[in-house]
């Protein structure tokens, strides 16, 4: 099993949504996440100050996902949540050892 992370843009949410849908994903955890990049934040104007905002809103979605399915996950969402524009987030992938449904006891691909 393989456990995938993506940060993105709150914006692109819907669509990551729909494309992991498409391929078969029956569950997702999101939340919502305060970062930075390379893009490094911005400065604003507020009440005549001008400030920095180092922490941009993101938001970080965890898959679990069986081994094959891995690879068409992260395409799908890296195709969906790229504007081409710096800050469109990152995609990480780890393993998983072992995984239970809480409520029946069933484990790994079984409990996904």
């Amino acid at each position: 099993m393989k456990k995938i992370e993506a940060i993105i843009k709150p914006f692109k949410l819907d669509e990551v949504k729909d494309a992991l849908h498409e391929v078969g994903v029956s569950g997702i955890t999101v939340t919502e996440a305060k970062g930075f990049g390379r893009q490094k934040g911005h400065t604003e104007l507020y009440r005549g100050a001008e400030y920095v905002v180092d922490f941009l809103p993101k938001v970080k979605l965890e898959i679990i996902v069986p081994d094959t399915q891995a690879e068409q996950v992260v395409e799908a969402i890296a195709n969906a949540a790229k504007t081409g524009r710096i800050g469109d987030g990152k995609i990480f992938v780890s393993d998983i050892a072992n995984a239970v449904r809480i409520r029946t006891g069933e484990q790994d691909d079984a409990a996904l």
